[in-house]
């Protein structure tokens, strides 16, 4: 298996309501809902630099799909990493996702490991990390 990934799909309870975070309050460029000709078949795609895209989908449908059962979630499952180049990026970055809607769960600080690091939650809990890391040369 060649180590890449092509699309993230998130399990979410209302997918209206994350379109419009994530287009309307974030600003990720997407068709909007696609699909909804088919039973269990409503996704979004929002097309993310260097190829990879993020879809949502409601969580009884990704359930269905993979044929796995439907657990409560649990927003310490992973976290979606956001990388910025510099420190005032993360604060307007949170700022933004704040403004759509987030739940600020860590403001942005200083870490321990000598960068700049903020979290927030989607409207479903989905955990983003804002992060500037000044051993990589992130380009915004």
């Amino acid at each position: 298996m060649i180590p890449r990934l092509t699309v993230i799909t998130i399990g979410v309870d209302d997918l209206e309501r994350s379109l419009k975070f994530y287009r309307d309050g974030l600003g990720f460029p997407t068709e909007g809902i696609v699909g909804q000709e088919f039973e269990h078949g409503a996704v979004a795609f929002f097309d993310l630099e260097g190829g990879l895209r993020l879809a949502i989908f409601e969580r009884k449908n990704l359930a269905l799909d993979a044929n796995v059962k439907q657990t409560q979630p649990n927003p310490a499952e992973f976290t979606l990493g956001h990388n910025v180049s510099s420190k005032e990026e993360v604060d307007r970055v949170m700022e933004e996702a704040e403004k759509a809607g987030a739940v600020i769960t860590v403001p942005a600080r200083d870490t321990f490991w000598g960068g700049y690091a903020g979290c927030f939650q989607d409207p479903d809990g989905h955990v983003w990390e804002v992060v500037w890391n000044p051993a990589w040369n992130s380009e915004a």
